[in-house]
């Protein structure tokens, strides 16, 4: 037994209702994932790591004794975001290319 009541769902409207045109060849039911700027992020991440760093070796209580390894931390980031900027930036690891 159905209730009547209950209002039928509604089907999601079509990109070209919603005045976008849809790729050809495109399915309905595919949610295109969105843009990032990857480069962008990783790169305030770089920054963050050197302030980081910079902080670190100005401050000598944030690099002496039982601290001596947080400029080592940040060297770290650096270079494994560097890493990761060069990855992006020769164009790894795009979600185009995907599927």
């Amino acid at each position: 037994m159905t209730d009547e009541t209950t209002p039928a769902a509604d089907p999601a409207p079509s990109d070209a209702a919603a005045g976008q045109p849809r790729p050809e060849g495109a399915r309905a039911d595919v949610i295109e994932p969105l843009r990032v700027p990857m480069l962008r992020i990783i790169e305030v991440g770089l920054a963050a790591w050197l302030v980081a760093l910079v902080v670190t070796l100005l401050v000598p209580a944030l690099h002496e004794g039982d601290r001596s390894w947080w400029p080592w931390t940040c060297v770290a980031g650096l270079a494994l975001g560097a890493l990761g900027w060069a990855y992006v930036r020769r164009g790894r690891g795009n979600a185009r290319d995907a599927a």
